[in-house]
């Protein structure tokens, strides 16, 4: 039988088209970003049933704190939401939950919602879902950086020792596996600070699907499209 993840382990998505989707239907916004977490949770269901093993979302970049309050406090608000109904799946499904980026910046009770969260789901194993909150790529390398510099300063490492896995295992996503499929919903084409250092030698797909309409059958041919590619790695 054909392996359904055609051999992903590790895919992520920039899950966007959340306010156009409800322009569109014109409804408020707020509702476009909460059908945009029935399909996070309708998705989380689907990667776990077709085995991928990570499954990393951008949730909320660093950048998004730009965004109008009232839209913030919406976005919050769903965060909590889902934390509160969704954990208990995650257990008997079998979902470890990790966050990447610097989740504790968040409001205090978020931030120990999703600390018990990682606590009850840390011994999981079917599958991880990384959610990106308040996340940037140029941090995440900076804070690596950052931290090879103190320990070069300590005289822990020499410079001309550092290599490129150094850099790797200091990312918050040090401990995943290589990233296999990058996919963006909405239309547009461009990675917006997410997963930069690990994108190297993912494959990119982009779909003018909106998130909210985001399904089992666009995964599917989002994954079927990896498939058909051939990884050379730069090899040939």
């Amino acid at each position: 039988m054909a392996d359904p993840t055609y051999g992903a382990r590790h895919i992520a998505i920039i899950m966007d088209g959340n306010g156009r989707w409800a322009k569109k239907k014109h409804l408020p916004r707020a509702l476009g970003h909460k059908k945009g977490v029935e399909a996070v949770r309708n998705i989380v269901r689907v990667a776990g049933e077709t085995g991928i093993k990570v499954l990393t979302l951008y949730a909320f970049s660093s950048e998004n704190w730009s965004r109008p309050a009232d839209e913030i406090s919406d976005l919050m608000g769903l965060l909590r939401q889902y934390i509160q109904s969704d954990i208990e799946e995650f257990v008997e499904n079998g979902v470890r939950l990790k966050v990447i980026g610097n989740y504790k910046a968040l409001d205090r009770d978020i931030v120990g919602m999703i600390d018990n969260a990682i606590e009850r789901t840390s011994k999981n194993d079917r599958m991880t879902l990384a959610v990106a909150l308040n996340y940037g790529a140029q941090d995440e390398m900076l804070r690596a950086v950052q931290s090879i510099a103190m320990s070069a300063k300590a005289g822990e490492i020499e410079p001309d020792q550092i290599n490129i896995n150094d850099i790797s295992n200091l990312l918050d996503t040090g401990e995943l596996p290589p990233l296999d499929l990058l996919i963006r919903t909405s239309g547009e084409l461009r990675l917006s600070n997410f997963l930069l250092w690990q994108a190297a030698y993912s494959e990119l797909y982009f779909t003018d699907t909106l998130w909210p309409d985001f399904d089992k059958r666009e995964l599917q041919k989002a994954l079927k499209s990896f498939g058909d590619r051939d990884r050379r790695f730069g090899g040939r």
